[in-house]
């Protein structure tokens, strides 16, 4: 029996500004499906998505969303008007006994519902936005860029619940880690055509670079022609004029459609312009320790960050990445150790709110009005590398067309804004380079870019990020910010902290023997606990068991004999490990305990 679709596009033409962005677009969602839309930054994904959820109108075409079927969409920028609070936004809409689904996904995604929509930032509307979307569980979840300002831990819950949603779900993200794991066919947006491959995310690259080369081909097959067709014309068209008509008419149409071939947008030509050579030492850190107030952001570091390092600093939001790197950086004092900064320091920095950008000037302006890069009696040129260009043709190197030179920055979409970023960073020499939450917002071959510059880079680069794929990809070292001040470095780049932090995933099927006395432990929903208590008392058995199994697996690495003579170092850090998970899973067992005899008590 045949499916009934969720949502079917037919004929969908829409054109913005005299372009179009779509033409005669027919796509069809079926149940169950999980789609990855991808294409560059200003493409049209977020628009084809407005016009799958309703929210702009096409210039032709039909939409079908059958009776009974719900789609909902997440947006980037939700508007909140006539809300209090970010709770108020989230549940509303939603019947008095499906509250709890908001509570929920906000202790998943980490948002606080009593928060003020006034005083709440961006990243935290979006996680109300998400949240509310959840919460409603519609047919066909449209989603645009969840994970943005959402730490490793939110990215991490949020793709098991959509892992194992029963609803069909069209995704646009950057992060390829959770597109892998999560999609089975992909769109791609290219050139105002749409392109759908039933695999997902991981089989991407390789069919665009496919469909690339056969272009490619095609465009060389037809330049020869042209090129044959041009040179009878020249040597012959004299004496067959009346008889070959139909020929020279048939070398204008290949002209024509040459013509109309509209070439690939190219990557962006970023080139980091590198600084004098800093210190063999860049930064060292002894004994650091910082708090505020009781909130203890770091105790005791030490490290030794030197040239060419590529170190990342990784952990949940608000546990203090941004201030330790301000420590680092000599910008905020510790109130105990001691801080070292290399010599011949030159410090470029992209934050992560785009403080640098003024969204009321123009992109002309934002370049020429930079007292780094303004050249002297020249309104129309920037100083490149110690080499002035015309403006508009730097902003072309970053994928900005002219007509954009002279709008306002406040007009740019994320990742415009963030390559405008990058170019005033790039413009400038430095040798160590302070990159907080730059792959927001990025489409995924200019992170590609970035990544071959940084690979490029003749200098230091201090990295916060949650695109776990991103880490892999860059770091060098890691450093793991858990709460209360615990910062632990390790050597590579995401998967080698999670391997070396001693992680297990396991089946349930599986079973792991451990030496450390086990608490079996079930427990239900307990009247006389709070909502977030009742969910951590369902949580607690899972961790236990978690730590639990790490328990047995370090013990079992200690119990070779020559591994304390052989590597040291190792054998240090496991029984570090194995104290630290000893004390957690004492703790677990004890707050276990004590939520029982509350429920209990209730």
């Amino acid at each position: 029996m045949a499916r009934i679709p969720l949502l079917q596009m037919s004929g969908i033409s829409l054109t913005f500004g005299g372009d179009p962005v779509f033409s005669e677009l027919d796509l069809v969602v079926q149940p169950g499906d999980r789609v990855a839309l991808v294409g560059r930054n200003g493409s049209g994904k977020s628009t084809l998505m407005k016009v799958m959820a309703g929210l702009v109108e096409a210039d032709q075409g039909d939409i079908v969303v059958p009776p009974g079927k719900s789609v909902g969409y997440m947006e980037q920028d939700p508007g909140m008007e006539g809300f209090a609070t970010l709770g108020d936004y989230a549940s509303s809409g939603l019947e008095p006994g499906e509250l709890y689904k908001v509570e929920r996904a906000g202790e998943g995604l980490k948002f606080d519902p009593e928060r003020a929509v006034e005083t709440a930032s961006g990243g935290e509307r979006r996680r109300a936005a998400l949240a509310k979307l959840m919460a409603e569980a519609p047919d066909l979840m449209l989603l645009d860029e969840p994970t943005n300002h959402l730490d490793i831990e939110a990215i991490t819950w949020l793709e098991r619940e959509l892992g194992s949603t029963r609803a069909a779900f069209v995704l646009i993200s950057h992060d390829r880690a959770f597109l892998r794991a999560l999609t089975r066919a992909t769109l791609w947006i290219d050139r105002g055509m749409v392109r759908r491959q039933e695999q997902g995310f991981e089989a991407f690259e390789a069919w665009r670079d496919k469909v690339w080369e056969e272009e490619d081909q095609q465009r060389h097959k037809l330049n020869r022609l042209i090129k044959s067709e041009a040179k009878w014309a020249v040597e012959g068209i004299s004496a067959r004029r009346k008889r070959n008509q139909g020929r020279v008419r048939a070398l204008q149409a290949l002209r024509d459609e040459k013509a109309a071939q509209i070439k690939r947008q190219g990557a962006a030509a970023m080139a980091l312009e590198a600084g004098p050579k800093s210190g063999r030492k860049v930064i060292e850190a002894k004994g650091v320790s910082k708090s505020f107030g009781e909130t203890q952001i770091v105790r005791n570091l030490d490290l030794l960050v030197q040239r060419s390092d590529r170190v990342a600093f990784v952990g949940p939001n608000g546990v203090g990445k941004t201030t330790l790197l301000k420590i680092l950086l000599g910008q905020e004092q510790p109130d105990e150790g001691s801080l070292t900064l290399g010599t011949n320091l030159e410090i470029a920095v992209f934050d992560q709110t785009r403080a640098q950008l003024d969204p009321e000037m123009t992109l002309w302006d934002s370049l020429t009005g930079d007292p780094e890069m303004r050249v002297s009696g020249k309104a129309d040129q920037v100083m490149v590398g110690g080499q002035p260009k015309h403006v508009v043709g730097y902003l072309k190197e970053f994928l900005f067309d002219e007509a954009q030179a002279r709008a306002a920055v406040k007009s740019l979409s994320g990742g415009e804004k963030a390559r405008l970023l990058l170019a005033k960073l790039m413009a400038k020499p430095s040798n160590l380079l302070v990159l907080d939450e730059p792959t927001n917002d990025l489409d995924v071959e200019t992170l590609d870019l970035l990544q071959e510059l940084l690979d490029d880079y003749d200098g230091t680069v201090l990295l916060v990020s949650h695109d776990r794929d991103f880490l892999d990809r860059v770091a060098t070292t890691t450093i793991a910010m858990e709460g209360n001040g615990r910062a632990t470095v390790y050597a590579g780049g995401w998967s080698d902290y999670i391997m070396q932090r001693g992680d297990v995933v396991e089946k349930k099927s599986e079973k792991t023997k451990s030496s450390t006395p086990k608490v079996k432990l079930e427990s239900q929903p307990k009247s006389g606990l709070s909502f977030s208590e009742k969910h951590r008392l369902e949580k607690l058995p899972a961790e236990i068991a978690r730590l639990e199994a790490e328990i047995g697996k370090l013990e079992e690495l200690m119990s070779d004999p020559e591994l304390f003579t052989r590597e040291p170092v190792k054998f240090q850090k496991a029984t570090e490990a194995l104290v630290e998970r000893q004390e957690k899973l004492a703790a677990a067992e004890d707050e276990w305990l004590t939520l029982e005899e509350k429920a209990e008590g209730a």
